[in-house]
């Protein structure tokens, strides 16, 4: 085995070791070396962090290096994987976010929080639950060897329902008229963290095969970028930290209050999803993206709409942002869960990702 391999798989195994010091390396940076967070969120277009968006576009791109275009079209022809991640995205999941929220804000947690910041609360949490992930789930597909173009599809298919679905169910379940989905961060969004990486990729995947051929493209290119996903990742978390480290240390026990319903919503959602393509017989590298859609959030959007509906101090503007917290610790506890489970499911014939 290469002395790489060894290095890689020693990174991996201890990853939840580097995601914590990452944590902590994060927060330390916004409470003592400040003029770096702020200096860094200068650099921000329609709520959209612009170091945060390159460093998941470096995630991204490996992935969508493996894609094999002509399976896109394949891929619309399995329609299990797409009608359990359209379903549980917009049929379930706002709707048990709200019912856990409200259980946790309005009850269990009663004691603790207003009436005042309960409903704030809870408005954040369904913000976040009514806005599956758009970039972030192709780094969790990478992680458990997911169908890449499979991926593309389900992503694609849920951005084109978030367009029309997601204002109308806030709307319902907040009682508040007049929600204006920020389109600009949606349009954005979706440009960085989808059509960029995937034209970069095609591009670079046509011209490395069409010079060099296939068998390089495959064992020698796409080995280059085995350690940039998770270095990407562990930036990433330091930067997002980094950003809100003072909200942390000025606000813990909320903070942790908040994070509870939220950490349980993500679990149930994905094991919702994920038994429900076990049940159907799925290959594995179609379910665990299909989970991964709806456990994760959209969360520049969320935080976006908090913004403009409620302000940036209020108490559902913190609920998204803890969901941008809680968000990649939990995501890669579910991605190490997918990953000691494939004997769940049967094993797939054929797979996009192999050319």
């Amino acid at each position: 085995m290469s002395k790489d391999k060894v290095d890689m798989r020693f990174f991996e195994k201890y990853l939840s070791v580097w995601v914590a010091i990452c944590i902590v390396m994060g927060i330390a940076i916004g409470k003592f070396l400040p003029i770096i967070p702020e200096t860094l969120g200068k650099f921000e277009y329609a709520n959209v962090s612009i170091p945060v968006a390159i460093l998941i576009w470096l995630m991204i791109y490996p992935m969508m290096l493996k894609v094999d275009f002509s399976s896109i079209l394949n891929a619309t022809k399995k329609p299990k994987g797409l009608a359990i991640t359209c379903t549980t995205n917009w049929l379930i999941k706002p709707f048990t976010m709200y019912l856990i929220a409200f259980l946790f804000f309005k009850i269990v947690f009663k004691v603790w929080i207003s009436d005042e910041l309960s409903d704030a609360y809870l408005a954040g949490a369904v913000l976040l639950g009514a806005a599956p992930c758009t970039a972030m789930v192709f780094v969790w597909s990478h992680l458990t060897k997911g169908d890449a173009a499979y991926t593309v599809v389900q992503v694609a298919i849920n951005d084109l329902i978030l367009l029309v679905a997601f204002a109308p169910i806030v709307a319902f379940l907040l009682g508040v008229s007049n929600v204006i989905v920020p389109y600009d961060t949606l349009l954005l969004s979706v440009f960085l963290f989808v059509v960029i990486p995937l034209v970069g990729s095609y591009i670079s995947r046509k011209v490395i095969i069409s010079q060099k051929g296939e068998v390089y493209f495959n064992d020698v290119f796409l080995k280059k970028f085995d350690k940039t996903t998770i270095a990407g990742l562990l930036l990433t978390l330091v930067i997002i930290f980094s950003f809100q480290g003072k909200i942390i240390l000025e606000n813990p026990f909320h903070i942790l209050l908040i994070a509870v319903p939220l950490v349980i919503q993500t679990f149930l959602i994905f094991f919702f999803a994920y038994g429900w393509a076990k049940l159907w017989k799925l290959p594995h590298n179609i379910a665990a993206p299909a989970a991964m859609i709806g456990a994760s959030n959209f969360f520049e959007l969320a935080v976006a709409v908090a913004i403009s509906l409620f302000g940036l101090q209020s108490g559902a503007t913190l609920a998204t942002v803890v969901g941008v917290l809680v968000e990649v610790p939990v995501m890669l506890i579910l991605v190490n869960i997918a990953n000691k489970t494939p004997n769940w499911f049967r094993k797939s014939t054929t797979s996009s990702t192999q050319r």
